[in-house]
Order: structure tokens, then sequence, then C-alpha cells
């Protein structure tokens, strides 16, 4: 399999748009300003672009939103997608390109997520939004994300033996790397006591133990990797990736803090031929405090019920001994819809090459990246290198 197509691609570009509350424009403008920073990123042209995969964009009415940036971009294409599979999105759109490209389909594959979610959305529709994950007979209506979240986490405290202040220090330094990020929505940094105190959401998790709610769009191209050499940025290369499926809903879950990302991690590891002690830093998606803590138990980074320890320790800021999150992630840098995962994917990119001035991570050849869509329902893991393995 990873001869297959793993081997024959490079991520030859990555751009984001302007983030924040980004009044002045649209979904779509923010999602075109993304692609053509990639676009000149990968020292390409616009008419280079063959292959275009989108995320979905819930502040748009296309329900073909592909068609409408291709067309605003003046793209004419081989192939075309959009794709929607919640948070989760930004990985699987990663994958479906790879083998595009492998087969050959297309030459280079622009990938786009990004929405004005922060400008154009009410508090009703952002309500009304949040609330569409819950089962109609075994749940009942309207049960919201964060509600979801909160029983996973509750879950997660209660197996361990731990209460909410383990889970502070993770969105104390999510704040800290974004406050070193340029493009960050927030980067004004919190205390412990900050994050105890904020407002309560749906307990145990607070204010700011969610992720934000933002204007912004990213873009990533992957091309053949004949292209290697032609780049104007270091080339970066896709080792490994896998992904899991394993429910829609929190009661069909096979368990609600165990989800399924071990099993998306192993199909990463194994293609890239490596173990998670040869990794150097993560991108771990984190839409709440306790989604990366997670995370890091089940990518293999810290033993059962440990994995809050990697924030509080110290470990996991830029300097420490495994960046997590280093732009600051969802919780503080951008989290507009499926662009939350694709732009922690793009700094993965970012960190492997090596560019990243005095936010630049010591160790970054081999960087991973974990997206997951739903309630903890869908699982990537990408493995990116900066030379192959």
């Amino acid at each position: 399999m990873r001869d297959f197509y793993v081997n024959k691609v490079v991520i030859s570009g990555v751009g984001e748009s302007e983030i924040g509350r980004v009044k002045d424009k649209s979904g779509l403008d923010l999602c075109s300003d993304a692609a053509l920073s990639a676009i000149a990123n990968a020292g390409l042209k616009v008419k280079d672009i063959d292959g275009l995969l989108t995320s979905y964009c819930s502040t748009e009415p296309y329900f073909v939103f592909y068609g409408a940036l291709a067309e605003n971009l003046g793209l004419e294409l081989d192939y075309g997608v959009t794709m929607t599979a919640g948070g989760g999105t930004a990985g699987m759109m990663i994958n479906a390109a790879a083998m595009a490209i492998a087969s050959g389909v297309a030459k280079n594959i622009l990938i786009v997520a990004g929405e004005n979610r922060a400008s154009a959305m009410g508090s009703a529709a952002t309500t009304q939004m949040l609330s569409a994950f819950s089962h109609p007979l075994y749940e009942g209506d309207g049960i919201s994300v964060p509600a979801f979240y909160g029983m996973v986490a509750k879950r997660y405290l209660h197996e361990n033996g731990l209460d909410r202040s383990h889970l502070a220090p993770i969105a104390v330094q999510s704040r800290a790397n974004a406050a070193r990020t340029p493009n960050a929505h927030k980067k004004d940094l919190i205390t412990i006591e900050d994050v105890l105190n904020s407002r309560p959401i749906v307990e145990p998790l607070h204010l700011l133990d969610c992720c934000l709610i933002s204007d912004g769009a990213g873009a990533v191209i992957v091309s053949r990797r004949d292209r290697e050499n032609d780049l104007v940025e270091p080339p970066v290369y896709l080792a490994g990736i896998g992904e899991k499926f394993t429910h829609e809903h929190l009661t069909v879950a096979p368990d609600i803090v165990r989800p399924g990302a071990n099993k998306a991690a192993k199909k990463a590891f194994d293609m890239a031929g490596i173990t998670p002690s040869q990794i150097e830093f993560a991108q771990l998606y984190d839409c709440f405090t306790v989604t990366p803590a997670i995370l890091t138990e089940e990518l293999g980074f810290a033993n059962i019920g440990e994995g809050w320890s990697m924030w509080s320790e110290g470990k996991a800021g830029i300097d420490g001994k495994f960046p997590i999150n280093t732009h600051g992630g969802m919780l503080s840098h951008c989290h507009a819809g499926a662009a939350g995962g694709l732009l922690s994917i793009i700094e993965c990119i970012r960190q492997v090459r090596g560019t990243q001035g005095d936010r630049q991570i010591s160790k970054h050849d081999i960087g991973l990246a974990h997206t997951e869509g739903g309630i903890m329902s869908n699982h990537t893991t990408m493995i990116f290198t900066s030379s192959p393995l």
C-alpha cells in the first residue's frame, strides 16, 4: 500500500487566509485567499492545478462547494470532490488526494477548507448546527456537540481519578504557543485560574476548555513526487497515513474514551515503518481540552490516563521535549469548520520544512498530524517527513 501511493506524492505548497474575525470576507473569499497563497507557495500557477478537494462550507449556499471555488479561481479540473466528514474532513482529503495523484488522475491537487463562521453565523444558527449529532431515537433531539464532549471528558476524568484542573494546562499552553504565531486568532496569555474560572459550558468543560469560533481558511497542495526538486520551499513527504471510522452516534461508540484513533495510527505507523517513539512533534485535533489528552494516549505518546501530563510538565510547548499544537491549535489559533484540522496539518508541514524562525521547533524531521470528526467518530493519522523514509 505504501509503495502504491505514499511514495508517489509530495506536499508542494501550503497557505492560509487572514484568521480571526474577518468581517469583509465571505467563506468563498477566505478559501480563495488560502488557495492562491498555497499555489504561490508551491511555485505554481492557477492553470497548473488540475484537481480540487474542498470540505463543506456551512456559511455558503453551494451544495457543490468545489465547483463554486473552482469557478471563482478560474480552474479547469480533471478531478473535483467536496467531502463532508466533520472536523476529520481535512485528513481524509489528504488521503484522497494522495491516492488520486498516485493513480494518475491529476498532477497537482489543491485541498481547501474554511468558512467565515465567526462573522456569518449567528448564535441560533450555530446552536442548531452544533445540535445535529444526536441520535433521534436513542439520544434525543438537540444534544449539543459540547454536551457530548462533556460526557467524554467526564468519563475520562472519572476513569483516571482526575478533575478538570488536570485539563486546564492544555488550554494555557495552547494559548502560549498561539502567542508566538503571527496569524493566530487569540494571543492574549491565560492562566490555570482563568481556565478554571471561565464560564461553564457543560461540566466539566468551561469556556476556555472549548475551541474558538473563527473566520479562516487553509489550503494544501499535493503533487506528483517528480516535482520535489522544483519546489520553492523544502519538499515534505507523506510517509504514512491511516483512517478509521467506528461510529456516528456516541451511544454506538465501542468506548467513548478509546474511540479508534489508535487503529488509524497503527495503519500510519505500519505504512511508514516507524514507531511512536520516532515522532518528534505532533499536531492533534483539539476541539476541547480533553481531546488531545486522549489522543496522546491513543497514538502512543503517553501511558493511558497520563496524556494530560504532557502539558502540565511543560513537554508540549514549542521549546518542550515533545511539542504539541505549536500554532495554538483550535483552542487558540483557529477553528472555522474543517479548516481547524487542515490548519493543524499546515502547521505540521511548515515545522517539518524548518522555516518557522523563532517559533521553529528544534527537532522537526518527523512530525505527526491527527484529525478527528464527529464525536470522536472518524480518525486520520498522517506522518510527514523532511526526507523519504
